[in-house]
């Protein structure tokens, strides 16, 4: 296992502020894109038409965000992080700008993908750079940076998008990102500075396009099964099957390449594998949970929006505390150590939610997130920190985006289990009672407990040797970023 030995000119931990700003910053698109559109989708509906398409607004953009990941990472890898940041920043962008001036529901559609792909580019370069320039005693607390806009965006978020959608247009939720990635590209442009050496290295196009192709059926058969189609349906069964053979010849393909574009050897280094599973099941978690929350405060509980938006937003604050404390936890104690604490604290949070009912009060809902929340700051963060300790400079852009394909994945796997287990018990109801709702939705919180418990066996698996205290606290970067003074 390589670890971090040799030391890298990063500069005064002054020099490194403005990076990780522009880190927040671009992190902050992305996660405010999350969140802001889902309030002003009535208004976009009642302007465009359209309203059995709408939901293709997430699901493209979680499409093409999910498949362009491994793509990314492995260019990272090759030609740098600042270029393939800057692509993602200048992409999302793009989108942003046709988003905004979309004329029809079929077009907002296509430019959503267009902001996918720049997303893509976004989340794990974030992560890739912060590791890359911070030590291993440093890492989590940037993390925990990065992670708090995450928080901070699930309350602004849905309040920005009402106020854009019932005082100025619901345009200007796409035209404020302009702005916000001219700023994030120059300040990256200016105080991020990578030493590259120049080396000849080939791209694996044929990996690359194969990856996609499979990839995309996979999430697109998650997505939309019981949606758009049943599941036991042809189309259903024929996209399944088309996925898995394409995945089977990009195995084969990636076994002969020279330059794999997802190395084979990410799915067989035990510390790598631990991580994306747990990876693969935060996603599934989280993602059910922001959605099913709020229905379960508004459809049941009787609360409004906000209220509801307030009561998720625990989860998103408890996370970025947790997680930048973990640092002191798992310097201490090591990774597995920590990681399974935290996806115990996890547990406890989704066993939480089984005692939730009619007559519960908003403020135990909030609880329960909370708790979620703290357990994902132990599990997420150290298990990503970990995989990236292992590595050097010249394999950390492939390793951060493989953890975070597999939270894509996760994530569709998680609205395909849960959304199945609701249609299931409500039989298709367009209005169920408050009951109906609450025992439907008992069976989400069930399946978050039966994942969580699996969560805890992943984070367990960890291996004993990958604890913090045994890796030096340095990296061995083949090719260090420098900070301009």
């Amino acid at each position: 296992m390589a670890t971090d030995t040799t030391p890298v000119d990063v500069g005064f931990r002054s020099e490194r502020g403005p990076i990780l700003v522009s880190l927040m910053l671009t992190t902050s698109l992305v996660a405010l894109d999350a969140t802001i559109i889902s309030t002003a989708v009535f208004t976009i509906v009642g302007d465009l038409g359209g309203f059995s398409q709408f939901p293709w607004l997430f699901s493209i953009y979680l499409l093409t965000q999910a498949v362009s990941v491994p793509i990314y990472g492995k260019l990272a890898d090759i030609f740098g992080r600042k270029p393939v940041m800057l692509l993602g920043i200048a992409l999302f962008g793009v989108g942003s700008v046709l988003c905004g001036i979309a004329w029809s529901m079929p077009a907002l559609i296509a430019f959503r993908a267009v902001q996918g792909l720049g997303a893509g580019a976004v989340q794990p370069m974030s992560m890739t750079i912060a590791g890359d320039i911070y030590t291993l005693a440093e890492r989590a607390k940037a993390q925990g940076y990065l992670a708090s806009v995450w928080g901070m965006s699930a309350v602004v978020g849905p309040t920005l998008g009402g106020v854009f959608s019932e005082y100025l247009s619901w345009r200007w939720i796409f035209f404020v990102n302009i702005p916000l990635c001219l700023l994030a590209a120059v300040m990256l442009i200016r105080n991020f500075d990578e030493k590259q050496i120049r080396t000849k290295r080939s791209i694996d196009y044929a990996g690359a396009g194969i990856l996609a192709v499979g990839a995309t059926l996979l999430i697109l058969g998650l997505l939309e099964g019981g949606q758009a189609w049943a599941w036991s349906s042809p189309i259903s069964l024929g996209i399944f099957a088309a996925g898995f053979v394409f995945l089977v010849v990009f195995v084969l393909v990636e076994r002969r390449a020279a330059e794999p574009v997802l190395p084979l050897w990410v799915f067989t280094r035990r510390v790598l594998a631990a991580s994306s599973l747990v990876s693969l099941l935060v996603g599934a978690i989280v993602l059910g949970l922001t959605t099913y929350v709020p229905t379960f405060t508004q459809g049941v509980l009787g609360t409004g929006a906000l209220v509801a938006g307030f009561a998720l937003a625990t989860l998103t604050i408890g996370w970025p505390i947790a997680a930048s404390q973990s640092g002191r936890v798992y310097l201490r104690f090591g990774f597995r150590v920590t990681a399974t604490a935290g996806s115990l604290l996890v547990v406890a949070g989704t066993a939480l939610t089984l005692s939730l009912s009619i007559e519960s009060a908003v403020w135990q809902v909030a609880i329960c997130c909370f708790v979620i929340g703290g357990g994902m700051g132990l599990v997420a963060s150290p298990t990503l920190i970990a995989a990236q300790s292992s590595v050097d400079w010249s394999e950390r852009g492939v390793v951060t985006s493989t953890n975070m394909f597999a939270r894509s994945i996760g994530s569709a796997v998680g609205v395909a289990l849960f959304g199945a287990l609701v249609n299931a018990r409500l039989g298709g109801a367009d209005n169920p009672a408050q009951g109906d709702l609450a025992g439907a939705l008992h069976l989400v919180f069930v399946a978050a407990l039966g994942a969580a418990v699996v969560l805890v066996v992943a984070a367990a698996a960890m291996p004993k040797s990958a604890s913090a205290p045994e890796v030096e606290d340095e990296r061995a970067d083949v090719r260090p970023p420098a900070v301009k003074e």
